[in-house]
């Protein structure tokens, strides 16, 4: 009799050190697998011409500047000719600064701060035709129809609203979509709102007398 419980205990034992192994050879991959970059770092605002940039080197005032990104995308600091801001964050730039300064100032710390937002190219939602003031809006995390609308004022006298348009590239390829401008203001039809993203353009008619 004690030799069989014996026994039982150490299938018991070795079963929990089985279960044990394949829990740890399962978990390390898993672990190692995961990615590093999350959706906030992807989702962080990237710098566009037209912004206005504050840049701090810290201890250093003489070197600190606000500045516009210029048309081609790159800015001019003290010490720092010509380097690119467009299509970066403003932790990127700050980086890429403490690099460029390093030759000069030992131990360099830059801070970026966006202080106009315009945002890259890519990054805008685009409002043509007859909005009440049609223009190039950054996009923002959770944007809707709704919001685009808003920051363009609503619609202009002759809209015609529900024939609007909504272009989009998606896979490479681009995409038209009829949204109905007029129901979503006028009449609040919820349905009629949908999510934006960076670089669509919605194209406003005039109405047909």
């Amino acid at each position: 009799m004690e030799y069989r419980t014996l026994l039982k205990v150490n299938k018991l034992g070795l079963l929990a050190l089985i279960i044990l192994q394949a829990a740890c050879a399962t978990s390390g991959p898993e672990t190692a697998a995961m990615p590093v970059a999350s959706a906030d770092s992807q989702s962080e605002y990237r710098i566009g011409p037209g912004d206005s940039l504050q840049v701090f080197v810290w201890g250093h005032p003489e070197l600190s500047v606000t500045l516009p990104v210029r048309p081609d995308g790159m800015i001019s600091t003290p010490l720092v000719e010509n380097i690119e801001a467009a299509g970066k964050t403003p932790s990127q730039l700050a980086r890429d600064m403490e690099t460029a300064l390093a030759e000069y100032v030992r131990t360099p710390t830059v801070n970026v701060i966006v202080q106009n937002f315009v945002g890259a190219y890519a990054d805008q939602v685009r409002v043509v035709g007859q909005a009440a003031k049609p223009q190039s809006i950054p996009y923002r995390a959770n944007m809707t129809l709704l919001d685009v609308v808003i920051e363009v004022g609503g619609l202009a006298e002759f809209a015609a609203g529900n024939r609007a348009v909504l272009v989009r590239a998606e896979n490479g390829k681009q995409t038209r979509t009829t949204v109905r401008l007029r129901d979503l203001l006028e009449a609040g039809d919820i349905s009629a709102n949908m999510p934006m993203r960076p670089g669509d353009v919605l194209i406003i008619p005039e109405s047909r007398f």
